[in-house]
């Protein structure tokens, strides 16, 4: 039971070829995509808000954030089996666009390496680590690091 308890809890998901992971008691919920409504002057990666049942969520694509591309180009979301993560950051809600949900997983802290410097175009500032998994690696991303308070200031004034 001790063991079980130290375990992390992380909701995973893909974006372009890799898989990502962001602590569960950081995701409020797991939407499918719906409309967003574009905001004029916006940060590059923030592609608009979200109603969602009454309450204005601004909406953050990580394929811009983290500069991935797709082998074709562009794609528009409803192409791809994608949806939005909405988590909590410091009592604001924001959501990610993610192209598919994975599984909840949990990991043992021990199995959690130092991410290298610099990761496909993600910075290791905004990595909390690396774990070696089936296909390869589970990126664990650090929400609270992916935006600074001033940014997260900025995205919410935007909303």
């Amino acid at each position: 039971m001790a063991e079980e308890e130290s375990q992390i809890q992380l909701v995973t998901f893909r974006l372009g070829d890799e898989l990502y992971g962001v602590d569960i008691m950081s995701v409020k919920e797991i939407v499918k995509i719906q409309p967003i409504r574009p905001i004029p002057n916006a940060p590059y990666y923030m592609v608009g808000i979200l109603n969602l049942r009454g309450e204005i969520i601004p909406i953050i694509d990580l394929h811009r954030r983290f500069h991935i591309n797709f082998a074709n180009g562009e794609q528009e979301l409803d192409e791809l089996e994608s949806g939005f993560i909405i988590i909590n950051i410091d009592g604001s809600q924001i959501g990610i666009i993610i192209d598919r949900v994975s599984r909840v997983v949990s990991v043992n802290p021990a199995e959690i390496q130092d991410p290298p410097q610099m990761m496909g175009g993600i910075g290791s500032e905004y990595i909390r680590g690396v774990v070696r998994n089936e296909d390869g690696f589970l990126i664990m991303l650090d929400i609270v690091k992916l935006f600074d308070p001033k940014e997260l200031q900025k995205i919410m004034v935007q909303a």
